[in-house]
């Protein structure tokens, strides 16, 4: 009989602990000191954070930064009072479509912050939580380039997808598949579809922070239905 074996685990701690040692820049080397639980800590004990934020576009070579929210919360726990919400100046133009598709205007940004003087503060309410996301090929991409274009070091640190996690039970599953090979649509896994799958409230989308909100509220509901909080966060982690 063959035992399956475990999927491997990155090793995320020391990735940030040889990071924290080689930063150049203190914001950054106070960010990665901070660590992260081990990849065999329960995901109901690990303090985590739901980031989202809103771009000019999907290009991350191309288009830029223009919100940020950030909410902190546990499995338990939502921390509202802890929230953090930041509109940034954009480096390149702000085109019309990108106002049509998250409403901050041209005016909203005039007087806004430039992403390299909002970084400390973001990095502090990040620093020693996991972070969670939905879609984090936008997140990751956008940090890590905007970082580097400042500071010319990278930053880059686990994250928990939760697109990832829904695509698991609704894109990848046996059923799924069946599905598909009968002719069915696949299952939307966008974040406000995945929420109507587990009866979550509406919200309007697009807003950096309330689809932060969103994302902490669905990975809650996607660890009821599909986990036990005793399940080691480096199952989760990417």
């Amino acid at each position: 009989m063959l035992v399956p074996r475990r999927p491997q685990v990155p090793d995320w701690p020391a990735y940030l602990a040889r990071h924290a040692e080689k930063a150049k820049d203190p914001r950054l080397a106070q960010f990665f000191s901070a660590g992260i639980p081990g990849p065999d800590t329960p995901i109901g004990e690990t303090p985590m954070v739901a980031l989202d934020m809103e771009t000019t576009g999907l290009d991350a070579r191309r288009h830029a930064i223009v919100s940020i929210g950030v909410v902190p919360f546990t499995l338990g726990r939502i921390a509202l009072r802890e929230r953090r919400y930041w509109i940034v100046r954009p480096q390149r133009t702000l085109h019309a479509e990108s106002v049509t598709f998250h409403h901050i205007t041209h005016t909203d940004i005039e007087q806004a912050p430039e992403f390299g003087e909002i970084l400390g503060d973001l990095l502090e309410v990040l620093a020693g939580r996991l972070v969670v996301v939905h879609y984090r090929h936008i997140e990751r991409l956008f940090l890590d380039d905007s970082v580097k274009a400042r500071l010319g070091e990278g930053l880059m640190f686990p994250m928990i997808d939760t697109m990832a996690v829904e695509a698991r039970f609704h894109r990848q599953s046996w059923l799924a598949r069946f599905k598909r090979w009968i002719g069915r649509p696949p299952a939307s896994i966008r974040l406000y579809d995945s929420r109507t799958r587990y009866g979550l409230p509406l919200y309007q989308g697009h807003h950096a922070l309330t689809d932060a909100l969103a994302t902490a509220e669905l990975l809650q509901a996607q660890i009821a239905n599909h986990y036990q909080p005793e399940m080691p966060i480096g199952q989760l982690w990417t």
